[in-house]
């Protein structure tokens, strides 16, 4: 049996993990190319792979939002990760998305991730981060989520002085849904979609229709401003949500 000095041992794994690439998650915004940070900017720029999610057939809402900003990206890798109401099929789309980052990482690739808004905020790099940061090195990039560009374009204040703000998952049960409006000054109904049915009764149950205000992909060349009354269930979109804010603050006064 042969002994290998510890310090040696040590001295090879950093050599082996110093061979590996870098994985970059980057947040690129809610869909204006403008609204992207400075270092979002550089970074894909100085990648060695863009990869970027994408449906079954197309290029998807990411890479549209960076392409009008690539000037060196000379390689692209699509990991196609479906939106689904079963995670069964997602959870098999992220481990496939897994292993072909994980090549180009072994490979010493500098590799970035990029999704739409913030990596961390309902982003589809956070799944991909669970996989992997734990074996490669692994860097985050905010950007600028939904809500705050939905409250930009609708100005509309999320909150102010000691409101508090909740952030709810437009498929949450109807009862959940209902009680968590009720024990909040302020809300940002997100992936509004084919649960508006069901959002539109509790707004109404709760009499909150009057503060409650839609915008659909918001800040992009499509986005649509529309009164909650005059919304037709079938047209509203997954990049859709509903701000609501039960309190209108007096900001006159300077204390926010």
């Amino acid at each position: 049996m042969i002994c290998v000095d510890p310090w040696l041992k040590k001295l090879m794994i950093q050599k082996n993990e110093e061979k590996r690439g870098f994985l970059y998650g980057i947040g690129v915004g809610p869909g204006d190319p403008e609204l992207l940070t400075i270092k979002a900017h550089r970074l894909i720029n100085e990648c060695d792979i863009l990869a970027y999610p994408a449906p079954e057939v197309g290029e998807g809402l990411a890479l549209e939002i960076v392409r009008p900003l690539l000037k060196n990206v000379t390689e692209f890798l699509p990991l196609r990760l479906p939106i689904a109401v079963s995670p069964f099929p997602a959870q098999q789309a992220y481990d496939q998305a897994a292993l072909l980052l994980e090549v180009q990482l072994e490979a010493g690739k500098t590799v970035a991730v990029i999704c739409e808004g913030d990596p961390f905020f309902y982003g589809s790099f956070m799944y991909l981060f669970e996989r992997l940061s734990e074996r490669f090195k692994t860097k985050i990039v905010p950007g600028v989520s939904s809500p705050m560009a939905g409250a930009a374009v609708l100005k509309t204040p999320l909150v102010s002085r000691n409101e508090v703000l909740t952030i709810l998952p437009g498929p949450l049960e109807e009862a959940d849904l209902e009680q968590r409006l009720l024990n909040t000054d302020a809300a940002v109904i997100m992936k509004v979609g084919r649960h508006l049915p069901k959002i539109r009764r509790v707004l109404r149950h709760l009499r909150l229709e009057h503060c409650a205000h839609y915008v659909e992909h918001a800040t992009m060349h499509n986005q649509q401003i529309i009164p909650i009354e005059n919304l037709e269930a079938q047209n509203v979109p997954y990049f859709s949500m509903i701000l609501v804010r039960k309190i209108k603050s007096q900001l006159t006064s300077g204390v926010v």
